[in-house]
């Protein structure tokens, strides 16, 4: 089941892909237009993901522990070290990044919320490979765009992407289902990772060029609302 589930969404990166390589949209402007509209709908589901399974569960798995504000904080900061890196190095290509980083913590969790036989495992892979699906569209017109590769090539590439979520699920599965808290850790982690992803790369309109502080802000302030939020669910 683990591997049919994240093999099956992984397989919505490539097919975003396909569907980025038939015949551009004309006019122009639609296609810019239609373009915009699905990292929109990328962020929004990933928005989703964070706020209806990934922070709701991972709070249970650590029975409303105070650590996952570190944790979500924790998670924003690496994936910005990762992005900063990246970028310096320039071979920063945001919208396959994030289709990565967000896709391998997903997926683990994913196979441990399997193990636990936990209900929101088919909602959190249908969120993944929805989430998957506009992503792979930006992604290959993004590679498309930086190393003028044929689009047979680029297909190719990022199919290499589809092991990757059965192989980090199998590990949830097999290393997380005896320890809860742990794969609640994850899912934070992933949350402030995503959170950071969303308003660095996926939310250009809260993009300054070159400055980290307004995505960081984001997890910073959302990791807040979590704050306030587990102060008056946890008075003691």
């Amino acid at each position: 089941m683990i591997i049919v589930l994240t093999a099956a969404a992984g397989a919505c990166i490539p097919l975003g892909g396909l569907l980025a390589s038939f015949e551009r949209i004309r006019p122009r402007w639609l296609e810019r237009e239609f373009r915009h509209f699905l990292i929109a709908v990328g962020g929004g589901i990933l928005i989703g993901a964070v706020a209806v399974v990934l922070v709701p569960a991972g709070l249970d798995s650590m029975d409303g522990s105070m650590l996952a504000i570190p944790l979500v904080l924790a998670g924003g900061l690496v994936f910005f070290a990762i992005e900063r890196a990246l970028g310096l190095r320039r071979r920063e290509s945001p919208q396959l990044m994030g289709t990565v980083l967000d896709y391998v913590p997903e997926a683990i969790a994913l196979g441990g919320l399997v193990a636990l036989d936990s209900p929101v495992a088919p909602l959190l892979a249908a969120l993944i490979a929805l989430q998957n699906l506009p992503e792979g569209f930006n992604a290959y017109r993004e590679l498309s765009a930086l190393n003028g590769r044929s689009p047979r090539r680029t297909l190719g590439y990022m199919s290499l992407l589809v092991p990757i979520g059965p192989l980090a699920g199998l590990a949830g599965y097999y290393f997380l289902s005896a320890h809860a808290a742990v794969l609640g850790g994850i899912m934070l982690f992933a949350s402030g990772g995503v959170l950071y992803l969303i308003f660095q790369d996926i939310a250009p309109q809260s993009r300054l060029n070159r400055h980290w502080a307004p995505p960081l802000g984001a997890v910073c302030g959302f990791c807040l609302a979590l704050f306030g939020s587990m102060l008056v669910g946890h008075p003691g």
